[in-house]
């Protein structure tokens, strides 16, 4: 009897630890994801991105970026910020939405030509009414080979869209993301979700570090064989390769305590 209170009091503990690592890796309910000038791909937070839909319609995919690697991702979801799609002129996606509620729009880009600020710099709108990110200049923000993610915040309600204090119409149950041709190069993007929930449901990319704003360039002086440039600063550790393992460790501890009880109560 005395055995069973153990092991059941054990199985609880152990589900409630099980209960919060799946709380931290829980989001809210993907409804629409595209990788912009590149094929399907799953991200590490399950994820499923398709095949870019204007293959052949409108604009120039391009994978130019294979060649860097791209700072602020894990190894897995690089391919996300290796491809993009741009054009001379403005472009956009439409994104079906047929559901009232919360939702946040993730644009994903990485500078993966231009050396400097003010070479390229677009306007984002959405749904024809609202500029949602005004001036973009990656390459000023995260510099050259290194992941940026705008979040944007809207609401869904009665056939209308709010952003901030100002308000649009929704036509034929879909809304439509721009990319607008500006004075400074092409628009372009690399990756794009919608989330149905809050801001606190959407993963996020790590904060960035002196070691991601030159991860880029140094991975293309590698390839072209030349001596690697030397970060200015101490580089930080992966954020992904140490998730996992603290995640788990409260649950290891658990079964490491309880094994020894449970060997000395058989054995009386």
């Amino acid at each position: 009897m005395f055995l069973k209170i153990i092991y059941k009091s054990f199985l609880l503990i152990l589900t409630t630890l099980l209960a919060k690592v799946s709380d931290v890796v829980s989001f809210g309910e993907v409804i629409y994801a595209i990788n912009a000038g590149g094929e399907a791909h799953t991200d590490i937070f399950g994820i499923r991105y398709e095949r870019d839909p204007l293959f052949g319609k409108i604009g120039t995919p391009s994978d130019y970026g294979k060649q860097l690697l791209i700072g602020r991702v894990p190894a897995n979801d690089q391919i996300l910020y290796q491809t993009e799609r741009y054009h001379h002129s403005t472009f956009g996606y439409d994104i079906p939405i047929n559901q009232d509620g919360d939702y946040i729009l993730v644009l994903k880009f990485c500078e993966v030509y231009f050396n400097a600020p003010n070479m390229k710099v677009f306007d984002i709108v959405l749904n024809g009414d609202h500029t949602i990110v005004a001036d973009l200049d990656i390459f000023d923000r995260v510099g050259r080979g290194v992941a940026h993610d705008e979040y944007i915040a809207f609401n869904i309600n009665n056939g209308r869209l709010y952003f901030n204090e100002e308000e649009s119409d929704i036509r034929g149950g879909k809304i439509r993301v721009e990319f607008i041709k500006g004075y400074r190069d092409n628009p372009k993007v690399n990756a794009i979700y919608v989330m149905k929930g809050k801001m606190e449901d959407v993963p996020k990319l790590p904060p960035l570090s002196d070691a991601d704003e030159w991860k880029g360039e140094e991975s293309e002086e590698k390839q072209s064989g030349s001596k690697s440039r030397r970060p200015s600063g101490p580089k930080t550790p992966d954020p992904y390769s140490v998730d996992d393992s603290s995640l788990m460790l409260p649950v290891f501890i658990a079964i490491g305590a309880f094994l020894p009880l449970l060997f000395c109560l058989c054995k009386l």
